[in-house]
């Protein structure tokens, strides 16, 4: 077994694969790549094994839902890599681009609105993917929450997507019920009933669709589902909640919201700085503005033609 200390040049280059150095040793850990958080069983057997064969034995969940390999010898690497392969697994989550997509578990919680490893898959596909050469200022990380509740935190993304589901109440068929099922069962207490008839205060109501079907006289059957997004957000040496944007988004264009916050980091953005100082420093109000209109898709050739100097350290 080669016992020679490795030089910074050996650990960078495969950081940028993925594989993060053990330190004061030759061994790294091995970041597996998920879609959306979600691995098969066949994947999660061929994983174990490479970890018996290739690495120490162990398999680490990260914080982002991703799992690690450690113990991986440095000239084990490439084998390593082949095997996971042929379960269609691979390595990587480093860097100055998108980071692989956080999701939580969506339609199979009681509570989800949305069919968030779908989403996440498609962005997956679209920009982690698509964008893995795109150097951008600092990393960006995309998470996919499927209700109010945050349960991964999308505010505490560089962007976070959120599943709304927004009732269309039919007030004039309101009843008046003393016990009212609507009033019952919002969380929010956003729901009460005023001089007989049912209101939503729309200063609280979070959209998280709960109160969806809850009259037997069907006043709140009606509802659309719609996506929130937050911009912005760090959690780390500092802090910064996403910042909201003032409009709720379809699925279609929640995406292309996502390509637009890209290109506007890529060609707004200060080398070493995350998209929430570069939101801070443009001003939300005209972040908003360019998150909205479709100026940033229309200059995407140009904008991927900046050459970036990459500022991430981790």
């Amino acid at each position: 077994m080669n016992c020679l200390p490795l030089n910074t040049d050996q650990i960078k280059a495969v950081k940028g694969d993925g594989f993060l150095h053990n330190r004061g040793t030759r061994q790294f850990s091995g970041r597996i790549i998920t879609e959306n958080g979600v691995l098969k069983a066949n994947q999660m057997a061929v994983l174990a094994e490479a970890a018996e064969k290739y690495g120490n034995g162990s398999i680490a969940f990260t914080v982002r839902l991703t799992l690690e390999v450690p113990g991986i010898e440095y000239e084990n690497i490439k084998p390593f890599k082949a095997f996971i392969a042929t379960a269609g697994m691979q390595t990587g989550g480093t860097g100055s681009r998108v980071r692989p997509i956080v999701a939580c578990k969506g339609t199979t919680c009681v509570f989800g609105l949305c069919n968030t490893q779908e989403l996440a898959t498609e962005i997956h596909k679209r920009f982690y993917e698509g964008y893995y050469n795109v150097a951008l200022p600092h990393k960006f990380k995309i998470a996919v929450g499927g209700c109010p509740n945050n349960c991964v935190k999308p505010d505490l993304n560089d962007l976070g997507i959120v599943g709304q589901r927004i009732p269309r109440i039919d007030y004039d068929a309101c009843r008046g019920c003393k016990s009212c099922g609507v009033v019952q069962e919002c969380p929010m207490n956003a729901a009460e009933l005023r001089d007989g008839k049912i209101k939503i205060d729309p200063s609280f109501c979070n959209s998280c669709g709960r109160c969806i079907g809850k009259c037997p006289f069907k006043i709140a059957d009606r509802f659309e589902d719609q996506y929130k997004i937050y911009v912005g957000g760090k959690w780390g040496k500092t802090v910064r909640c996403g910042s909201p944007l003032d409009t709720l988004f379809t699925k279609e264009e929640a995406l292309d919201v996502v390509e637009k916050a890209i290109l506007l980091f890529k060609s707004k953005g200060i080398s070493g700085e995350r998209f929430g100082q570069t939101c801070d420093r443009l001003g939300m109000e005209k972040v908003n503005k360019m998150l909205v209109s479709d100026d940033l898709l229309m200059e995407k050739a140009e904008i991927l033609d900046i050459q970036t100097v990459a500022g991430s350290k981790c």
